[in-house]
């Protein structure tokens, strides 16, 4: 019996394992991933996000549009948050302002650029 105490160890000598670096060492790797989300997802998307909000802000009637469905046309009227969008000769569709995907140009022609 005396090979089973031997086996178990003294609970009190210092063979035990004990982190050296302490409570901020654990958390390094968890502070590394944050950033590098953060620089990897996070901080374009916002980027991209402003890009978009200062492009509709910058809608003016007459511009040639592309929206997020994939319908091409022509700004006729704007609204808070509603463009009539004029999309075939005396067809207008009104479409909510979000689902602008990008501005083509003003005042060309947008067969010549689909």
């Amino acid at each position: 019996m005396d090979y089973l105490a031997y086996a178990m160890g003294s609970g009190s000598g210092g063979n035990a394992a004990t982190p050296q670096g302490g409570a901020f060492a654990t958390f390094i790797p968890l502070i590394l991933m944050f950033v590098i989300f953060y620089f990897l997802l996070i901080r374009p998307q916002q980027k991209k996000a402003r890009q978009h909000r200062e492009m509709l802000n910058a809608l003016r009637v007459g511009d040639n549009i592309v929206t997020s469905g994939g319908l091409y046309g022509t700004i006729t009227g704007i609204g808070d948050g509603v463009v009539t969008v004029e999309i075939a000769p005396k067809v207008r569709v009104k479409i909510s302002r979000g689902s602008i995907a990008a501005v083509l140009g003003r005042g060309q022609d947008v067969a010549q650029k689909g």
